[in-house]
């Protein structure tokens, strides 16, 4: 506690000392920098003066401000891609709003080439970023007719140093930050968190995102007072597209198609986008951009598991399993921005996303009459299952607000609204026919190929057990209030800022299953409902039609499924609110080549439950509701140095709190005798201090070179624990599976970064660019009994190599993606004989473009050339937990704009 009182002493003196400050300067400069020849506006662009050493970013449209300048003359530059691109001599005078467009690339003064399309373009928009950022971020950058280097934002972040992606049948869909769960990170777009579709989850899965909504995905890795503090690892904003970001009207078509090799199937995509600004006359500017993707993609996958089933090198059951899969994602945005005039703006944000999955899984189910090792034979119950349903995801998200700067003071607000769901309309959960069979073997644990007698594939040998039905619902909608002031000043001659705010979220999830058990069907064999399915593993078998089971349970009776589902229908259902309200003051300033950003900000958290309780010795089901409460102080101190022009370091001390996933904390209770499974209520939210110290260097056109050390240490870490101890929980002697705070956790890592544009080179290597990184990470968690074990998802390596090539309209892109093996899920608190780790994974992806002309490319792609196989196992690497192959997936594409 000393330790952490120090710094939090200096914070609140600092941020004190800037609120009692005067300003001494009223000239105000303000204006927008944009690109005739390329009809782009920079946003990014630093525009400096260089008398004062100040600097600032020119934003969305291009639009800078710079307040409290004393009265006098100075040179103003603009600097793009980290070159001058213009230098002018200004005059400013006493508490005059001057106001200046900077034209860059017309008749009279056109300057060199500045990169706006392709991979360089895009490399080196995200390193302005990064490098005049008050904080550490990463961004990815679209292009300037809005091209992502990967069809969707998960896919492409996980290019940025320090994350890494879980991926979904093949595709990318979660993210790591620095080996954190996706649970323990953030999303928003526009400013506005985003809530998860998923039940149990905080995560929110961004293969939703097509790359054509985007503009830019920022990774902030350490978190400034004025955001929301809820991110451990980091927070990802989306940030959508703005018709301010060009000049006049434009658009952008795509379409294109993908080719699965697993399943021989093609599928279709296609994007538009674009805008338009409109005079309102008065000086007054309204932006207006939209875009609408559209993706129907068809693929496959083959799978063999034991579910971590082995018993010290016996297997006591596996499964091998076909997927046929559909998924459709639709996405659409539609954005407003009103610039009143330079003073005075408005905007709404409009992001729409739907994601449908289809998924038919044959699934043969091998349970061993006693556990074998590879080579033996026995006897063996057989389970043919299927699984059939549509799952359907929607995001909204709507953000108003606005933006208003008043001398030197700036006041802004937002207002946002997000809502997803996820719905199943109703699908086949599980059907099952069984059957039993001697001389039932093995081979092979890491792959285990299935050896059985020919009675095994006969479809008369099985008979049906029961059918399974589903329909579930889970609704989260939050909404939420922002605002912020900041002003402008000088502290002992130094330009500097202090900002206060405050921000209100509400939040409700709901999750509603309905499970329907159908059985008694008087001995039906699987005769009469078989398929085939196209499996290359091994030998399959008969699979069962989903039509005939559908055509079997129409018309029987649901009340009776219903019932006899039990607990298993009702014991999901909850309600969850989340109120979380939350106040901040912060100060920085500007001495010399010293930035130095402090404050403090406060939350507080309060939780409402309402679920249901069930009792199997009676049968009986109880309403339980709960609440919980608690509040956080968080102190943040930053620094960022400049060692020469184009070297600077960076410190930071921060930080934040993750409350429990829903699933962690849900209000339900199953009880059998003296055992019950739980969630926990009563959970603490886990709170991390991280510190941070970085280097970078920058170094020409997409070039930098950049080393960071990070250290995170957390308090209450949730783990799976008997909570029987617990109060309320004394009468189930026999255990209670639930969730418990711990005692502590620990992560420390390296980051490395190096990217380059070699134009340095003699033609034709001068269209060559290189960038790579590398992370490096050690953790550490204590489980309850003092079993130690790295934190579950986190790689202790991940890295990226990317081998570009553009020159004369050609581009091209090799890119490599590595990942260490991470424990997945603890299988026992006491031992790590059932633990589950992923394997480590490397994908190479190829892409190529072309210009056929100024306006018109084509694009050719490859994704997982090599068919990495996606591969769990259990303790050692031997011992088979999953095996999953995808194959390459081929897409070829056009895109078309008007500029």
């Amino acid at each position: 506690m000393k330790f952490r009182m120090k710094p939090l002493a200096a914070v609140v003196a600092f941020t004190a000392a800037g609120l009692t400050m005067p300003a001494i300067a009223d000239g105000i400069l303000e204006g927008r920098v944009s690109d005739v020849q390329n009809e782009t506006v920079y946003t990014g662009a630093v525009v400096r003066i260089d008398e004062l050493n100040r600097e600032v970013l020119a934003g969305k449209g291009g639009r800078f401000r710079m307040p409290s300048l004393t009265a006098g003359e100075y040179t103003l530059q603009v600097i793009v891609g980290g070159k001058l691109i213009d230098s002018r001599t200004i005059t400013v005078a006493d508490k005059e709003v001057k106001n200046l467009d900077i034209v860059l690339n017309n008749a009279e003064e056109p300057v060199e080439e500045i990169l706006v399309v392709g991979q360089a373009a895009q490399l080196q928009r995200g390193l302005d970023r990064q490098r005049y950022a008050d904080n550490t971020i990463s961004v990815i950058n679209a292009d300037a007719i809005g091209q992502l280097p990967d069809t969707n934002a998960a896919e492409a972040l996980q290019r940025v140093p320090g994350i890494s992606i879980e991926r979904d049948q093949g595709e990318g869909r979660f993210v790591r930050v620095r080996g954190i769960s996706p649970d323990l990170n953030s999303v928003t777009v526009n400013g506005t968190q985003l809530p998860a579709p998923e039940a149990g989850r905080r995560a929110v899965a961004l293969d939703v995102m097509p790359s054509d909504l985007i503009s830019a995905l920022v990774v902030t890795k350490t978190l400034t007072p004025d955001m929301d503090a809820n991110a451990i690892g980091g927070s990802i904003e989306v940030e959508s597209l703005s018709a301010l970001d060009r000049e006049g009207a434009f658009y952008t078509l795509r379409a294109g198609a993908s080719y699965d090799e697993q399943t021989d199937q093609t599928s279709p995509n296609y994007g538009i986008s674009g805008g338009n600004t409109f005079l309102l006359g008065n000086g007054q500017r309204l932006g207006v951009a939209g875009a609408f993707s559209y993706n129907d993609r068809k693929f496959g996958s083959e799978n063999v598991e034991t579910g971590a089933h082995w018993d010290e090198g016996s297997l006591e059951e596996f499964e091998i399993r076909d997927y046929d899969i559909e998924r459709k994602r639709i996405g659409a945005a539609l954005n407003f921005d009103l610039e009143i005039d330079a003073s005075n703006r408005l905007y709404l944000r409009n992001l729409y996303s739907s994601f449908k999955d289809f998924e038919t899984r044959q699934a043969s189910v091998i349970e061993f009459a006693n556990a074998q090792t590879p080579g033996a034979s026995g006897d063996a119950e057989v389970a043919r299952e299927l699984k059939d349903r549509e799952e359907k995801q929607t995001i909204l998200s709507t953000t108003f607000g606005g933006e208003h700067f008043i001398q030197d003071w700036t006041v802004e607000y937002a207002l946002g609204y997000s809502k997803s769901e996820e719905e199943n309309p109703g699908g086949l959960s599980g059907a099952a026919f069984t059957g039993e069979f001697s001389d039932m073997g093995f081979s092979n644990s890491r792959k285990p190929r299935l050896s059985a007698p020919a009675s095994y594939y006969d479809a008369s040998s099985y008979e049906i057990d029961e059918v399974e039905y589903e329909e579930t619902l889970t609704d989260d909608t939050q909404s939420s209030l922002r605002f912020d002031i900041t002003r402008d000043l000088f502290i002992a001659d130094y330009p500097s800022q202090v900002k206060f705010g405050g921000k209100y979220k509400t939040r409700e999830k709901t999750n509603d299953e309905d499970v329907f058990v159908y059985e008694d069907f008087n001995g039906e064999t699987l005769d009469n409902f078989s398929t085939s399915v196209d499996y290359d593993l091994s030998e399959y078998g008969p699979g069962i039609s989903p039509s005939a089971i559908y055509s079997l349970i129409d018309g029987m009776d649901k009340a009776e499924a219903l019932e006899n589902a039990g607990a298993d229908s009702r014991i999901a259902d909850y309600t969850v609110n989340e109120d979380i309200t939350a106040a901040y003051v912060m100060a920085n300033a500007e001495i010399n080549d010293l930035f130095i950003l402090a404050g403090i900000r406060y939350e507080h958290t309060k939780h409402d439950f309402d679920g249901m309780q069930y009792n199997d010795d009676d049968e009986s089901y109880n309403r339980y509701k709960d609440d919980n409460s608690y509040s956080h102080v968080l102190p943040n101190i930053q620094a960022r140095y400049k060692l020469t022009e184009d070297t600077q370091v960076r410190a930071a001390w921060t930080n934040s709190v993750v409350r429990p996933t829903f699933e962690q904390m849900a209000p339900s209770l199953s009880s059998e005798g003296d055992e019950a499974e739980a969630g926990n209520p009563q959970l603490d939210a886990m709170t991390a201090a991280n510190f941070d110290l970085g280097i970078e260097h920058y170094t020409g056109t997409a070039g930098a070179v950049s080393a960071s050390v990070f250290y995170k240490d957390i308090d209450d870490f949730i783990f799976q624990a008997d909570i029987r101890e617990n109060a309320g929980y004394e009468e189930y002697t026999g255990g209670v599976e639930s969730y418990d705070n711990g005692k502590s956790a620990s992560l420390t890592g390296v980051e490395l970064s190096a990217s380059q544009k070699m134009e340095m080179l003699p033609a034709p290597f001068d269209g060559l660019l290189i960038s790579a990184n590398a992370t490096y990470t050690d953790s550490e968690a204590e489980l309850q009994g003092g079993r130690k074990i790295d934190l579950p998802s986190q790689s202790e390596l991940t890295g990226n190599l990317v081998i570009g090539y553009e020159k004369n309209g050609l581009s091209l892109r090799l890119a490599s993606n590595y990942k260490s093996e991470y424990l997945m899920e603890v299988g026992n608190l006491d031992d790590d004989l059932e633990d589950v780790y992923q394997s480590s994974q490397t994908q190479l992806d190829f892409s190529a473009a072309y210009d056929i002309t100024q306006q018109l490319k084509v694009n050719f792609d490859i994704a997982n050339i090599t068919d990495e196989p996606y591969y769990t196992y259990q303790r050692s690497s031997k011992y088979n937990a999953q095996y999953e192959d995808y194959g390459p997936t081929y897409r070829l594409g056009l895109t078309f704009t008007n500029f």
